[in-house]
């Protein structure tokens, strides 16, 4: 698929942050973080600035040169963090600091990822809605998966809905067996992919 990606930077952070919004206005875990859409509307896009302000400090974020679609990585090294993570809580104190559910999602999302191995980290993937099932996600993932399996690197990702974790599986994601379920809410699916050799 010929779509051309290059890295975004800090000049690119409020179009991200508007692709990312559009895309997952509707998904069931933001959803559950913010049910009513009024108030989603006003604070979804602070809340997703976090994850972005996150990624450009320590990551990369890939863009479609049209603006219709991004993704973010995060590199993690193997072994447990020695700190908490502060992201959960900037999350909730950026977005809604009344809103519990804006840092749990955060929380149980981080109790399960895996820190045994050094790997790439699929924190977000965001494609707007008029282009969704046209491939854009799983072109802008190829690139970096490729890498990793040039370099010997996994990655791994949580899926947030029965469709995106369809899309990973076709990507060589493989279900880790344990969902995140958020308290009376939806699923997420933690996913693992081995490098592929050449």
């Amino acid at each position: 698929m010929g779509v051309r990606i290059r890295q975004a930077d800090e000049r690119d952070r409020d179009q991200v942050v508007a692709i990312l919004e559009e895309a997952f206005h509707n998904d069931p875990v933001s959803s559950w973080v913010f049910p009513d859409e009024e108030d989603r509307r006003a604070v979804h896009g602070k809340f997703l600035g976090v994850f972005v302000d996150v990624t450009l400090e320590e990551g990369r974020i890939d863009l479609l040169e049209d603006g219709t679609a991004t993704a973010l990585w995060l590199p993690v090294p193997a072994g447990a963090p020695e700190e908490e993570d502060p992201t959960p809580a900037l999350m909730r104190e950026t977005a809604d600091p009344d809103n519990e559910r804006a840092e749990l999602v955060g929380r149980l999302t981080g109790a399960v990822h895996p820190h045994d191995r050094a790997h790439e980290y699929l924190l977000m993937i965001g494609v707007s809605p008029e282009r969704q099932g046209e491939g854009l996600g799983a072109a802008l993932i190829d690139e970096v998966l490729q890498r990793c399996d040039r370099e010997g690197v996994p990655a791994y990702l949580e899926a947030s809905s029965e469709r995106s974790r369809g899309l990973y599986e076709r990507l060589g994601f493989t279900f880790m067996g344990r969902t995140v379920d958020l308290p009376h809410g939806p699923s997420m699916w933690p996913m693992w992919r081995e490098p592929r050799s050449s």
